[in-house]
């Protein structure tokens, strides 16, 4: 799994428990002239990348980093260099599969030697660092980078659909839930994979959604809500405590969801417990949100004594840190949970949060031309995640508000994630590479991004009727079909994209004035229906035509809702029961394919 999140000052040396021990190694900054000074001292680059939530961070910090026969290499051939992953999504792009911390060892002139994921104990730092000097030649852990050739169609062929569906559904772990056996949590395109087959009527991708919300339950902290990361030893009940934006961000969606089509009041409730410690935990002053808490208090007081503790005992201890860097991307994140959340609650103050949230990142992370900063100053970038998360949260914010502003925000954002796309195939992660040297001066392309990329664009084609808006889509889903067969791993989020690209989304429209009360409850009703690939507007005809007219709605003299699937559209619904019985007869037409 992929994580990706940190620091206002794009990086630095820190720790996030400072230790004496730990004072005595001298870290460099990851710059332009860190290979030029690495050639001419002759000298091997060895880069740590952590974050400050992570455990093992903080073990090999306070053990690794301490022991003396690892300074002593590290001083005699090594310039080590510590970057936090969250404050640099380039970086961490190109090292997240893996994991935290990731050590990266380069020679002087940029190629990679060695990729190690997770915490080293210090002998085999030692010993790794020796044979590192005594032959630099690139370890297995490298490989050879494959190229991918796009393909001429953007669709994938049936082959590749059933292989990957295949793939897919082979990772389920039938016995405990949850994509993957070691690592428990609820992977993020599969869930939404398994939600739209379940919507369709598919019994076997409900039954799995379900098992699997209801086993993460346990990974939500009873006392302060919030999710932790993950639980690890193939159990649901072993978790590491660390509570990161993506993922209260991915769960308060995913659970608003599930409860939009379930009903279950547990998924409500998980639900509403992530929405409360995102508001009492991780919202600034100013109404942004920050980044993530730590997993735990201090290297004595780890998450699993602190956890364990109730609200009391927790404060009197101490607050694990909250790293409280302003990144637009988080701040994405956290605005399409909250509308999803408000979709199914109607809870004012919920949007009001999200919506404050999107001004505060408007006024200051905007650059010119629709896009955003990552943080107040980025070492490298602009990064395609920051305005792909923000790009998608204005669709949100438009779909729950009816508010047109926010959809030309998005149209703006994503006409700058157009400048990103690489005519070579695919998106570039970063508009500037992080080195000179090596593996480093060719541009990364995340297949994440370009998922994102697909499905964004997709649906800003939906909303506009925008031939351009299609063709990125498509651009980014002929990389992805390309790269498919040559990944190793499932990739859920391909075979979303495909169908997104190729089915049109489930179109509700509300036809009446924004001030009628009429309205708004048709509205209100329209955002709590279940449809996770959805298209909603609201016509209020003051304000002229939607910006995609495919459809012309009559004037009927009082509020209707009117709703379109696989080029169908319903008679009117005039109040809840009607529009509730025509979406679920919409939702049971068979897709077609275009």
């Amino acid at each position: 799994m992929k994580f990706v999140r940190i620091a206002a000052f794009a990086l630095t040396a820190f720790a996030a428990f400072p230790s004496p021990a730990a004072d005595g190694l001298k870290w460099s900054e990851w710059n332009d002239d860190l290979f030029g000074r690495a050639q001419a001292e002759q000298r091997f680059v060895i880069l740590d990348l952590e974050a400050v939530w992570c455990h093992w961070c903080h073990v090999m910090e306070k053990t690794t980093y301490a022991d003396t026969k690892v300074r002593e290499l590290l001083a005699e051939k090594y310039l080590p260099v510590r970057v936090d992953q969250d404050a640099n999504p380039d970086l961490s792009s190109r090292y997240g599969d893996w994991g935290w911390p990731a050590t990266i060892v380069f020679g002087p002139d940029g190629t990679e030697i060695a990729k190690i994921r997770g915490y080293i104990e210090p002998e085999r730092m030692q010993a790794l660092l020796k044979a590192i000097i005594d032959d630099p030649s690139p370890g297995p852990s490298v490989g050879e980078a494959f190229e991918v050739k796009p393909s001429t169609s953007a669709f994938l062929d049936k082959e590749q659909r059933a292989a990957l569906t295949k793939n897919v559904d082979e990772s389920y772990e039938e016995k405990l839930g949850g994509w993957g056996e070691n690592q428990k949590y609820v992977d993020a395109d599969s869930m939404d994979l398994a939600i739209t087959r379940a919507e369709a009527g598919d019994a076997v991708a409900a039954k799995r959604a379900r098992q699997t919300l209801d086993a993460a339950i346990a990974l939500i902290d009873p006392v302060w809500g919030g999710v932790y990361q993950y639980s690890e030893a193939g159990s649901w009940t072993r978790a590491h405590f660390e509570k990161i934006m993506s993922f209260q961000a991915q769960y308060l969606r995913q659970y608003s969801q599930a409860y939009a089509l379930w009903k279950d009041p547990k998924y409500l409730a998980a639900a509403r417990s992530i929405e409360r410690y995102l508001a009492q935990f991780l919202t600034s002053p100013d109404g942004a949100f920050y980044v993530s808490q730590d997993a735990d208090l201090d290297h004595e007081t780890d998450g699993h004594k602190y956890y364990a503790l109730s609200d009391g005992e927790r404060r009197k201890l101490g607050m694990p840190r909250i790293d409280k860097n302003l990144y637009a991307r988080e701040n994405g994140w956290a605005i399409s949970g909250l509308s999803a959340y408000y979709n199914v609650t109607n809870d004012a103050k919920a949007l009001a949060i999200a919506e404050r949230a999107a001004t505060w990142v408007i006024d200051n992370r905007a650059l010119p031309g629709g896009g955003f900063r990552h943080g107040e100053k980025d070492r490298g970038g602009p990064f395609i995640g920051d305005t792909l998360a923000m790009g998608q949260a204005f669709l949100d914010l438009y779909a729950s508000t009816g508010n047109r502003d926010w959809l030309t925000s998005a149209a703006k954002a994503g006409d700058f994630v157009a400048t990103f796309r690489d005519e070579g195939g695919g998106f570039v992660t970063s508009k500037s590479a992080e080195g000179k040297a090596g593996v480093l001066a060719k541009p990364t392309k995340l297949i994440e991004d370009q998922v994102q990329v697909a499905r964004f664009m997709n649906l800003l084609n939906r909303y506009f009727g925008n031939e351009a808006y299609r063709e990125q889509a498509a651009h980014a889903m002929r990389y992805l079909a390309s790269a498919a067969g040559a990944m190793m791993r499932p990739l859920p989020g391909i075979l979303l994209s495909d169908e997104e690209l190729a089915v049109e989304p489930t179109h509700m429209t509300i036809v009446g004035h924004k001030d009628d009360a009429r309205a708004k409850s048709l509205h209100a009703l329209a955002r709590a229906l279940p449809a996770r690939y959805k298209r909603l507007e609201w016509l209020d005809l003051r304000e002229g035509k939607l910006p995609n007219p495919d459809v012309e709605y009559p004037d009927l003299g009082e509020p209707a809702a009117f709703a379109c699937s696989n080029r169908i559209c319903s008679f009117p619904s005039f109040n809840a029961e009607e529009l509730r019985a025509t979406v679920a007869q919409m939702a049971k037409l068979k897709p077609a394919r275009g």
